[in-house]
């Protein structure tokens, strides 16, 4: 595991839940993700917020408007400059649309099984779960 250093970039991914379903979008690329499924979202940019990055990466990939909760899950290294983290976000406006996806898909907890995520999104499942059980 790396250590969160001063140069460490962040990327951030959306879990959007809505009526007991996690939203997933399905990749179209690159090659080796293609098919695989994901939650959505991106690069932090310079001078952004976390949240305020997750906001605008899933109005450009869904055209959809958030707010951004609190984290879920751990952090997952992608390289030891490069950190993707997931944060719960709650649908405000507008329904998903995959402008940089193939698909987007609802899936209950007792679905994701059925669901191939892309690798670093695997080690969220139990809090995704989680975060779909009724409190």
């Amino acid at each position: 595991m790396y250590l969160m250093s001063v140069s460490a970039r962040e990327v951030v991914a959306g879990a959007i839940v809505r009526d007991g379903r996690l939203l997933l979008a399905q990749r179209v690329s690159p090659p080796e993700f293609a098919g695989m499924w994901e939650l959505p979202g991106g690069k932090v940019e310079l001078g952004e917020s976390p949240g305020s990055a997750l906001a605008r990466e899933l109005q450009e990939e869904l055209g959809v408007d958030v707010r951004v909760h609190e984290r879920v899950g751990v952090d997952v290294w992608l390289t030891e400059h490069l950190v993707l983290r997931a944060y719960r976000a709650e649908l405000l406006v507008g329904e998903p649309i995959p402008h940089e996806h193939s698909a987007v898909a609802w899936v209950r907890a007792d679905e994701l099984a059925s669901y191939p995520l892309v690798p670093n999104d695997e080690k969220w499942v139990p809090d995704l779960i989680r975060l779909l059980e009724p409190s």
